[in-house]
């Protein structure tokens, strides 16, 4: 690959860096400081200034702002050409001229080809989300369905991560809920083993999947290893898209069971038929005709685009899952989709074949530099008749409706801060609502919460969670608050001090009465930031959702109608606050429960700590034990035992201790 900069991940050959990269042999790198003069004129310069040394070779160039953000990210197979037209403003449109105002400073990496440009290009747009490029906001793992090969009865399961384990992969799969259900259908079909391998080795008789004719109890010997791997290779080949091939393997089984008259086996042959047959049931939603592909279409209403992905391997579909790539009201739907399939395929392998309902620009360029990434030929086509068609026509209709309850939900959501606003007195627009709550048990294991809202609903990328460092005496529901909001806003102070930063939120909500929100607010000023409007919500004295109480510093409280869509939409805020902090403080007590003392001592590690866990039954039985007791656990020398002795004895000296 083209690129030796050093700030290429390690792992990524496309990869880039958000970083400034050191110019190398192959690439180059172009800063130029900011001049005096109007701001569009220094734009100008700056570019003008970069284009004296730009090269005509293929590459990436990036757009810098004052602070060193990227403003924009583009691809070129000629740098200097490409560049150039950046310095004609007067041909520009409104959102790129806005873009070359603001440019302080650019960068370029060179590449050897212009596929290769593309998707470098892809990979730093998915890093840096720079304002002025259509940005895809994927950050979600795909599940795969793996067969582990690393054992002698092969064990099937779900998979998600890096795919180090030796094995077959099968994916990717829109969801958890799809490739559960390939699994469960892999199970009923050939009866694989989904058990983990330290359980597979402790069983001493059939488990419940057994029982339910899922799987065929390898573990206690009711197959044998090479009656296991003919399952094992019929289930490979139904997953590559043969099943009609095992299908027919099943039914001359079936025969022969049949004519030696095992009439037992025939019937479990007889019913696995059945089922591939429920399996491979074809249709718009699985089509006959495609094998492995992906189904890819766009919809715009408004400025917003959807993009669904239908994901096809083996002739089955693995599920759909919707997108609404970041970008500007102007860009072509072509455009859009085009920056969508380069950025998607960005971190995952690209099937042999893409569908789409629009053509894309550079369609050759994208399918050449997707064969890159893949190592074989990827095929970019728009079907215009036929099985194909049907199947890009549903997912466009799957986008259409999925984009349709959106903008509802949204213009929802919109008209809902608006009314919030108006409640409490604020200045529209509410852009960030901001809700604090925490969680602990009689102050163990405390956690606080930051949830974040806005006119589009939930902002989950924006969630926060803060353990608590206290230190916070038990119950001080106002200690841990004001830790939080410390930890909060002194932050803010640091990285964002531009009180217009979009960080900033326009609303602070929190759990509790009067004397929490005096809590928060004297926190606040205390950290000059006591104009950030704060209200508390409590319930009542029954402590019914639906009678709760609105506290303010400029009011006294005040109660809403039982069915006032504000209170709803208040209620909801606080009630997902509510849920994420009751789930960090389950996640952190999980962690805190399998912890023990001995994690604390030198030189004990997982195996040793096993060894006297299991000898002496519990961490109180080690404490307890002598220092001969402790020489008599397996794989604890005499060195080993004194330390661990010497850790729960402290006072004590070792001298003539037995």
């Amino acid at each position: 690959m083209i690129l030796e900069t050093q700030d290429i991940e390690e792992n990524n050959p496309f990869g880039g860096s958000p970083g400034e990269p050191a110019p190398r042999p192959g690439s180059a790198s172009t800063a130029v400081p900011s001049t005096e003069g109007a701001s569009a004129p220094r734009g100008v310069k700056v570019i003008e200034s970069a284009l004296e040394t730009m090269p005509l070779s293929p590459g990436v160039y990036r757009m810098l702002d004052e602070k060193g953000e990227a403003l924009y990210v583009g691809k070129a197979r000629s740098l200097k050409k490409r560049v150039t037209s950046y310095t004609q403003l007067n041909r520009l449109p409104e959102r790129l001229r806005r873009m070359v105002m603001e440019t302080v400073s650019m960068e370029i990496v060179t590449t050897h080809t212009e596929p290769e440009a593309l998707l470098l290009e892809a990979n730093l747009i998915k890093k840096l989300r720079p304002r002025f490029n259509i940005v895809l906001r994927d950050d979600k793992s795909y599940p795969w369905l793996m067969l582990a090969e690393d054992h002698e009865f092969p064990q099937v399961v779900k998979h998600r991560g890096a795919q180090t384990r030796k094995g077959s992969y099968w994916g990717p799969f829109a969801s958890a809920w799809a490739v559960n259900q390939s699994l469960t259908a892999i199970e009923r079909l050939f009866l694989l083993r989904s058990c983990s391998d330290s359980v597979f080795a402790n069983r001493t008789r059939p488990c419940l999947l057994f029982q339910i004719k899922r799987c065929s109890a390898p573990c206690v010997g009711h197959i044998g290893r090479e009656d296991y791997a003919q399952l094992v290779g019929q289930a490979k080949a139904f997953l590559t898209g043969k099943a009609a091939t095992v299908q027919q393997e099943l039914a001359a089984e079936m025969e022969q069971a049949s004519a030696a008259m095992e009439f037992e086996r025939a019937a479990t042959l007889r019913d696995r038929i059945r089922g591939l047959t429920h399996v491979q049931g074809t249709g718009v939603i699985n089509p006959a005709s495609l094998t492995d592909a992906d189904v890819i279409a766009a919809w715009q209403i408004a400025g917003q685009t959807c993009v669904q992905v239908f994901f096809v391997r083996g002739g089955r579909n693995n599920g759909n899952r919707a997108f609404f790539p970041s970008h500007a009201k102007a860009e072509e739907i072509s455009e859009v989709l085009a920056a969508f399939i380069t950025q998607f395929y960005e971190d995952k392998p690209p099937p042999p074949l893409l569908l789409l309902n629009h053509q894309v620009e550079e369609e050759a360029l994208i399918a050449e530099a997707l064969a890159i990434k893949a190592g074989r030929a990827v095929t970019i086509a728009v079907p215009q008749r036929g099985e194909k068609r049907a199947v890009v026509a549903h997912a466009e209709l799957n986008a259409r409706e999925t984009l349709e309850r959106k903008l509802a939900e949204t213009a929802g959501q919109a008209k809902l801060t608006e009314a919030t606003a108006e409640l409490f007195g604020l200045a529209l627009p509410l852009e960030r609502i901001e809700i604090y709550d925490n969680s602990h048990i009689m102050g163990t294991n405390a956690y606080g919460v930051m949830v974040v809202a806005g006119p589009e609903g939930l902002m989950k990328q924006a969630y926060r969670k803060f353990s608590i460092k206290g230190p916070v005496a038990p119950g001080d529901d106002f200690g841990m608050m004001r830790e939080v909001l410390q930890r909060r806003f002194g932050r803010a102070l640091k990285e964002h001090a531009d009180r217009d930063d979009p960080h900033w939120p326009d609303l602070v909500i929190i759990d509790g009465g009067a004397g929490q929100l005096s809590a928060a607010r004297a926190v606040m000023e205390e950290l000059g930031v006591g104009d950030i409007p704060l209200v508390a919500i409590a319930k009542g004295p029954d402590r019914n959702a639906g009678r709760e109480w609105f506290h303010t510093a400029d009011k006294p409280p005040f109660q809403l109608p039982p069915r006032d869509p504000v209170l709803y939409f208040l209620q909801r805020l606080r009630d997902e606050a509510h849920r994420f902090a009751i789930t960090s403080h389950r996640a952190g007590r999980s962690r805190a429960i399998s912890q023990s003392e001995l994690d604390e001592i030198a030189g004990i590690g997982a195996a040793r700590k096993r060894a006297l866990l299991h000898h002496f039954g519990s961490a109180r039985g080690v404490k307890q034990a002598g220092l001969a007791d402790l020489t008599a656990v397996p794989g604890i020398n005499r060195e080993t035992a004194r330390r661990v002795y010497a850790y729960f004895h402290p006072g004590v000296r070792m001298e003539g201790v037995s």
